[in-house]
């Protein structure tokens, strides 16, 4: 997953042209976006258009539930497990618990419509509040249905009265690089993706790409979009590059030919296992973007 596009669920328009973007990962959005009391409708257009749609997007589909704390994802997983979504984003996750806790509602919707026991995955923000940056550690093992976690600093900033996440230079501060950087370590422990949050401002293009290639550094392996006109710029971002792709090509190799021992010689340069996890990790990222290796 490179780049995942929001959607709001209650507009036809804006779901034909998310579907047409070219993201990894259509979300149709049935929180933020969708006011209160256009939910129901929300999900009703949202299943319908997933339906019929399906078949024309490369995309995976994954859709935004509203938090478990609100009483609204057992209706929400009731109008869109049946057409088969390849995840749901569970925002507001305050800890594994709560990933645990959807994949048993999630068991029971894939059981009462005939799909396959853990088809689809689950992908929480694990950062909208408090307690779930506090809680980053206990994602690890806790559900075979996790594909990756995510962050959030708008919800985060609600919830724990800060004016604004970012200082007057445009850079994170101290509390959301916290929680920024436990979403990485956290996936890292959960041998799942990591990726990274949204950028609001879609017309400033300079900026946002610089921020993708930033996360893209810090070893996140994708990030979401509020804008279709946001998708190429991520799928290049994070899109390996043929230089990459041959020197890690290298290095596998090279230990491959030695016999996997500790640290290997190339041109002149000393490259030990570590480097070597980090050329499979990459080339399994070219193979998923498409890219022969």
């Amino acid at each position: 997953m490179r780049s995942l596009l929001f959607v709001p669920g209650d507009s036809e328009r804006k779901l034909e042209k998310g579907f047409a973007a070219g993201a990894d990962v259509v979300i149709v959005d049935l929180e933020d976006s969708v006011a209160a009391a256009n939910k129901a409708q929300a999900r009703a257009i949202a299943a319908s258009f997933i339906s019929s749609k399906r078949q024309q997007t490369g995309s995976a589909v994954y859709v935004r539930v509203n938090d478990l704390s609100t009483g609204l994802t057992d209706d929400d997983l009731a109008a869109l497990v049946p057409v088969k979504p390849d995840g749901i984003m569970l925002p507001k996750s305050n800890s594994g618990q709560d990933v645990q806790q959807l994949a048993a509602k999630l068991r029971v919707h894939e059981a009462e419509n005939g799909l396959p026991d853990g088809g689809i995955g689950i992908l929480p923000i694990i950062t909208e509040t408090a307690a779930g940056v506090l809680a980053a550690t206990s994602y690890a093992g806790a559900s075979g249905r996790l594909v990756g976690l995510t962050w959030g600093a708008e919800d985060l900033s609600a919830a724990i009265g800060a004016r604004s996440a970012r200082d007057d230079s445009g850079r994170y501060t101290d509390v959301f690089r916290l929680a920024r950087a436990m979403t990485i370590l956290a996936a890292g422990a959960a041998e799942v993706a990591a990726i990274d949050t949204v950028f609001p401002d879609f017309r400033d293009m300079a900026v946002f790409e610089a921020e993708c290639r930033e996360a893209e550094r810090d070893g996140f392996t994708g990030k979401m979009a509020i804008h279709p006109a946001q998708v190429p710029v991520i799928n290049a971002a994070f899109t390996p590059s043929a230089e990459a792709v041959s020197r890690s090509q290298a290095i596998v190799a090279a230990f491959a030919a030695a016999g996997n021992p500790g640290v290997v010689g190339i041109d002149g340069k000393m490259y030990d296992r570590p480097h070597l996890r980090l050329a499979e990790r990459l080339l399994a990222r070219a193979k998923a973007a498409g890219i022969s290796a």
